[in-house]
């Protein structure tokens, strides 16, 4: 959620995020009435318990001949206070509904629109220019015997897949070149869970508008992630952190799922877009003053992998319209697909500010030793989606693919070669 004194204090600049985002600035001045109302009833009921506190003193005090009727008296009170304890609980209800359609206030600079506004900010690498009949991923992964969609539909249905052999060899060699990266910048390893509870699910801002991406175990009211960002974020759930010796880095290596539901005919050939892959996140906990410069950090990194993939990129500026709830500001990084012809996601990155930690109460030491919520960012050092562009971009015109000189250590080959 955001700052409730930067709503009441400013609403003007809720509401112009929120039409930035595509919202009706109604949304805010429901938040505002709400907040009103729950202050209200705080209000009331505590007056009301105070004033029973004293006449309990009273009672207590009373001629014994007058006590009869003033404990019929304190029944009535107490009554009052009751009811007006449930109006507490009915407005703060009331208020939190009301709170969770305010999306994260944007970063002053994010352009305002939707999915196709985003601003380009630079192009790295050149594009590869073959001079044969190019092959795309699945064809190249199906010759070299690293992919098996087929099998994959039969055991599973559509969008699932096997990698076998040097497919799978090539994602855990990206996923260990990804974590040497983050161990370089200072990141502790993790293994995370792939359930979550709901309220770790809610908190990270995934059961909002795309709940329906989310798949759900109803008999254990478990979700999957689809992404290691929601058990990381979790992890320090009411808890206060220390961080004067800076941002706490984890590298999150987890299988993640998405349902993938509105994407009906789209991208159905190979595994750009599945229901399972899996990934290496990076997520921070930082200060909330360093947040935008750790941003910057996390997109630097990824640049890095992607560089010293020999993969062909560009950096985007999300539009305020196409973030997701808790992002305040996102920068994708997508690389250059041949067969395709066009830039395709690999990796993005967001500053979540202290909208996540508020809802999780995550909270740091601050200046003069009062606490307040932490910024949160996150980012995708590797995943399996990279094994598109890796194979379009060093295949060769008999079907074999050139391992990156940076990924040889790790795989252990220099070339993919077709299978005979």
């Amino acid at each position: 959620m955001i700052d409730p004194l930067v709503l009441r204090d400013d609403p003007d600049l809720v509401k112009r995020s929120q039409v930035a985002r595509g919202h009706a600035p109604e949304t805010v001045d429901a938040a505002l009435a709400a907040d009103r109302g729950r202050r209200a009833a705080i209000s009331a009921f505590e007056e009301l318990r105070a004033a029973q506190n004293a006449f309990g003193k009273t009672v207590a005090q009373a001629p014994k001949d007058e006590k009869a009727a003033l404990v019929a008296e304190a029944k009535s009170l107490a009554e009052r206070v009751k009811l007006a304890q449930q109006a507490v609980t009915g407005a703060e209800a009331v208020a939190t509904e009301a709170m969770s359609r305010i999306e994260n206030i944007v970063i002053d600079g994010v352009p305002a629109g939707g999915e196709d506004d985003f601003v380009e900010l630079r192009r790295v690498g050149d594009i590869p220019i073959f001079d044969f009949p190019a092959r795309d991923h699945l064809a190249l992964g199906e010759l070299v015997g690293a992919i098996d969609m087929e099998r994959g539909a039969k055991v599973s249905g559509a969008r699932f897949y096997f990698l076998r052999g040097v497919g799978a060899r090539l994602e855990i060699a990206l996923m260990n070149m990804a974590l040497q990266k983050a161990l370089a910048g200072g990141f502790t390893p993790m293994v995370v869970p792939t359930l979550v509870r709901p309220e770790i699910m809610r908190g990270t801002g995934f059961l909002g508008e795309h709940a329906d991406e989310v798949y759900r175990l109803e008999a254990d009211d478990l979700y999957l992630v689809g992404t290691s960002e929601v058990a990381l974020a979790g992890y320090h759930k009411d808890e206060i952190l220390d961080l004067s010796g800076g941002p706490l880095r984890y590298a999150g290596w987890s299988t993640c799922y998405r349902r993938e539901a509105g994407s009906h005919g789209k991208d159905t050939r190979g595994i750009i877009r599945v229901h399972q892959f899996n990934k290496l996140e990076m997520f921070v906990y930082a200060d909330p003053a360093d947040a935008e410069a750790e941003h910057l950090r996390l997109l630097a990194w990824q640049e890095e992998m992607l560089q010293a993939l020999g993969l062909s990129y560009r950096v985007i500026d999300i539009a305020a319209g196409d973030l997701g709830s808790s992002a305040a500001r996102k920068y994708d990084v997508e690389a250059w697909v041949p067969t395709q012809g066009a830039y395709r996601e690999l990796t993005s990155t967001s500053n979540c500010t202290t909208y996540q930690a508020r809802r999780l109460d995550i909270r740091h030491r601050g200046e003069g030793g009062r606490t307040q919520p932490v910024a949160t960012l996150n980012g995708t050092l590797a995943t399996t989606r990279w094994i598109v562009a890796l194979l379009e971009t060093h295949q060769q015109a008999d079907g074999s693919v050139i391992v990156p000189e940076a990924l040889r250590p790790y795989l252990g080959l220099d070339v993919l070669e077709p299978l005979r």
